[in-house]
């Protein structure tokens, strides 16, 4: 037992050893209670095993080198329809949205023409059925709180779910560490709080113990294109289809240019040890480290995890790995309950999906362009989709229009407007005209009305406590003050007064 050894004479690699020694079972216990299949719990038991073994769980600048030079997009050509029989597209599609206020699957958020995210993807997929004459098989990985939204709201397109495969499967969750001694935590007043998404790294496992990566190994499936729900730029794309198969690689990676507002996202690197490539997050880089890491010159390329995955190579690394993918872990401390800072302090061991590239000797990585990456991870991101400086393209993607020369207007808003129901008392009549806008700066309760076009650098403020609205028309490289304002028509001070 822990307590009769001195800490003079045991080191903190040991304790934690110690710690994980003692607790495992416990762990054990807990996750065959609730239900998760042998793969989920393998996958916490490795990810366990590494936080309690001492084995640090950050990459430094001695362990990596700078990637200089990748394939390009721009220099793909040929393209092979008939290797769509032989591919699934899957979309990760766990997340709530809870960091915009949402309780619901984040893919349920209107964007555009009345379309939600799952609007887009649904008719991405049919509309490359239907252009190619294959039934392109297509699958969502849920999580147990996405599940049925989503699964209801997708009832309505026939065919989705196609090939004898179903539409979706469950990731796992993964019990919350007590960051005092190791132990399972226990919160009897909301027990859901003792567990945590293990990050989208989880799709692995959750294949496997889920029986997916069989089922479409059993029907024939070769390649696996998998993205995210929020990022509607990322559709199955044949030249990348094409380019991934003839490299024979077992994995690839889609990466774009870093540029200074992605100094802060994970990048690509090369291991000294292994000479593969592989995937360092902000979590694994040591403090010491964050300006290399933040360098945009030296780093070049950030993962859009949009990846290219060969099942039989999937297969045969769980078989490699005694049923486990070796992923990096990535250690988060929260509070067990997120919205009490007062609560038990506990850690979240997570995964990254696109880590898995230095689990595959030989994968790959592409330079795409920047129309393959159009995220929605807060209302800035949402309010610069909404707007006119992105449009929807005939295979219903959401792409910045051209001459935005690929540079996505810089939108940034007031801490009140983080959540969702916030931004829409911005923009209760729509968004603002952003198409030449450079950077938009919101501060104070502001609703911007119909008609407000935006060019330039603009910022607009309001310090007083009542909001107020600015008019109709064409704001350029100017700082506007509301604070002593009263430009209010009757309409406008109708909608005001709903707010």
């Amino acid at each position: 037992s822990l307590q009769h050894l001195s800490p003079h004479h045991t080191n903190r690699a040991e304790r934690r050893r110690l710690f994980g020694m003692d607790n495992w079972e416990a762990y054990e216990t807990k996750m065959k209670a609730e239900g998760l299949n042998p793969a989920a719990i393998a996958a916490f038991k490795y990810n366990f095993e590494k936080l309690t073994s001492g084995v640090s769980l950050m990459i430094g600048e001695d362990a990596i080198s700078p990637v200089d030079e990748l394939p390009s997009y721009e220099a793909l050509s040929d393209t092979d329809p008939t290797l769509l029989q032989s591919t699934v597209m899957l979309k990760l599609n766990g997340g709530l949205g809870t960091g915009m206020g949402l309780e619901k699957a984040k893919s349920l958020l209107t964007l555009k023409d009345g379309n939600t995210f799952l609007d887009f993807i649904a008719k991405q997929v049919l509309q490359m059925r239907g252009e190619f004459g294959v039934d392109l098989a297509f699958m969502l990985m849920n999580s147990f709180s996405t599940s049925n939204d989503t699964i209801e709201f997708l009832s309505k397109y026939d065919g989705l779910a196609t090939g004898g495969l179903p539409l979706e499967f469950v990731q796992n969750k993964a019990p919350k560490v007590t960051a005092s001694d190791l132990s399972p935590v226990s919160w009897p007043a909301c027990p859901a709080h003792e567990w945590c998404p293990p990050g989208h790294g989880d799709l692995y496992p959750a294949m496997l113990g889920s029986g997916s990566l069989k089922m479409l190994l059993d029907k024939g499936f070769k390649y696996m294109f998998v993205s995210n729900s929020d990022n509607l730029g990322a559709t199955m794309d044949l030249k990348l289809l094409t380019w991934f198969a003839s490299t024979g690689a077992p994995f690839a990676m889609e990466v774009a240019a870093r540029t200074d507002a992605d100094k802060k996202g994970g990048h690509l690197a090369k291991s000294n040890k292994e000479g593969g490539l592989l995937l360092r997050e902000a979590a694994q880089c040591p403090d010491s480290d964050e300006a290399e890491f933040q360098n945009v010159g030296k780093y070049k390329y950030f993962n859009t995890n949009n990846l290219w995955v060969n099942l039989p190579a999937l297969q045969a690394a769980f078989d490699k790995f005694a049923g486990t993918l070796p992923l990096p872990v990535i250690k988060n401390g929260k509070t067990v309950d997120p919205r009490d800072k007062k609560s038990t302090k506990v850690l979240q061991l997570e995964t990254a999906m696109g880590s898995a590239i230095e689990c595959f000797s030989g994968a790959q990585a592409i330079l795409i362009p920047r129309t393959r990456f159009a995220p929605v991870k807060t209302t800035n991101d949402m309010l610069a989709l909404m707007s006119d400086a992105y449009e929807v393209t005939e295979d219903h993607r959401i792409v910045l229009k051209q001459q935005r020369d690929g540079v996505p207007p810089n939108v940034k808003l007031d801490g009140c407007y983080k959540f969702v129901d916030g931004l829409m008392k911005l923009v209760p009549s729509g968004p603002p005209s952003l198409i030449k806008c450079a950077k938009l700066t919101v501060e104070g309760k502001i609703v911007l009305a119909r008609g407000v076009i935006v060019e330039g650098t603009v910022k607009m403020v309001n310090t007083s406590d009542t909001w107020k609205m600015v008019p109709a028309g064409t704001y350029t490289d100017t700082s506007i003050d509301l604070t002593e304002t009263s430009w209010l028509s009757e309409a406008m001070k109708r909608c005001v007064a709903c707010l």
